[in-house]
């Protein structure tokens, strides 16, 4: 573990993880919380390096204080839900990389009781590494390694996207983007987190822009596709262009046609239409919408889908539909 002021959850991290390892290692880059106290009290073994501006810069001296033959990477912000106990196993098997679902918690409005809602999605993410692998990049870093890469049944829960976390660390990840892109301009993988961060602090103009210079350079099969995909047209109604919306999903429809999150998107879309344009919204968009939301329950959630929101493909589009039918008295189809 990489870390700096984890006070608020690092014992939740750390007793999660200790049933199934041989030893932790966390390496602090400049805490003043007392976390380095609380990681030794929990058993870790605790380093100190000064931030020098990269996370893979850290990372990998994490590896190096470790020096084991096999590497959980996990951040103090998530914690292990269920799987520990496949790790041992898994690394009987030859050197490769491992993938675990990281299950990303974030607010999504109210709910009818005033209480905050939450949304979760969920990423398969490189974190099981072999002796000798290593990452690249200041931020949202990456593995460097031609092994293949196989899923882990190992899920872990993971709260820093929720509105107290993200507010926390301000501007930094934005600064750091923009100094990896400097050194691979027209990265794609670097335009698509610019355009998150310019979505997370609701400048969804800039984000359209951003995911649009991604989407004409995402490398064949990239596995976080999907996600740039769905996050585009939410940033498109976001920012007023319903008809641009309406026409890349129309263009794209076959190509996600097994994801829940595509559909569930389609509908909010042909909803927003028809508020635009109430002269049509019978005939034309309210029964797209509900053609859309009845499809993600015919495609059902995706556990496997990268970048995929839990509920879509079930309770939320349920929930949906039932909100359309209620506002719309006698509208079935």
């Amino acid at each position: 573990m990489i870390v700096r002021d984890e006070a608020r959850c690092i014992v939740r991290c750390l007793e999660s993880v200790r049933p199934w390892v041989d030893r932790m290692v966390v390496l602090d880059t400049g805490s003043t919380d007392g976390t380095m106290e609380l990681a030794r009290k929990a058993g870790a073994l605790v380093y100190e390096m000064p931030w020098t501006g990269s996370f893979a810069e850290a990372r990998n001296r994490s590896l190096e204080l470790a020096d084991a033959d096999w590497n959980l990477v996990i951040d103090a912000d998530e914690w292990i839900v269920s799987g520990g106990g496949n790790l041992r196993s898994w690394c009987q098997a030859p050197s490769r990389l491992g993938a675990v679902c990281v299950r990303s918690l974030s607010e999504a409005g109210r709910s009818h009781d005033g209480a905050a809602a939450q949304n979760r999605s969920q990423n398969w993410l490189t974190r099981m590494l072999p002796r000798g692998v290593r990452f690249e990049r200041r931020i949202h870093e990456q593995v460097v390694s031609d092994l293949r890469r196989s899923r882990i049944a190992l899920y872990l829960d993971h709260d820093g996207y929720l509105a107290a976390q993200v507010a926390a660390k301000g501007d930094r990840n934005r600064a750091l983007l923009l100094q990896d892109l400097e050194e691979r301009p027209g990265d794609a993988y670097i335009l698509y987190q610019l355009g998150q961060e310019a979505a997370k602090r609701a400048e969804f103009d800039a984000a359209c822009d951003l995911f649009r210079q991604s989407l004409a350079l995402v490398p064949e099969k990239a596995n976080w596709e999907h996600g740039l995909v769905i996050k585009y047209l939410y940033s498109l109604v976001q920012s007023g262009e319903i008809d641009a919306a309406l026409v890349y999903a129309h263009q794209n429809l076959a190509r996600w046609r097994h994801s829940p999150d595509f559909f569930f998107m389609a509908g909010n879309i042909a909803l927003r239409k028809a508020a635009a344009d109430p002269a049509n919204a019978r005939r034309e968009w309210l029964p797209l919408a509900l053609s859309a939301w009845e499809r993600c329950l015919e495609i059902g959630d995706q556990p496997h889908l990268e970048d995929s929101c839990f509920g879509v493909g079930s309770h939320l589009a349920q929930a949906q539909l039932d909100a359309l039918r209620a506002k719309v008295p006698g509208f079935a189809a």
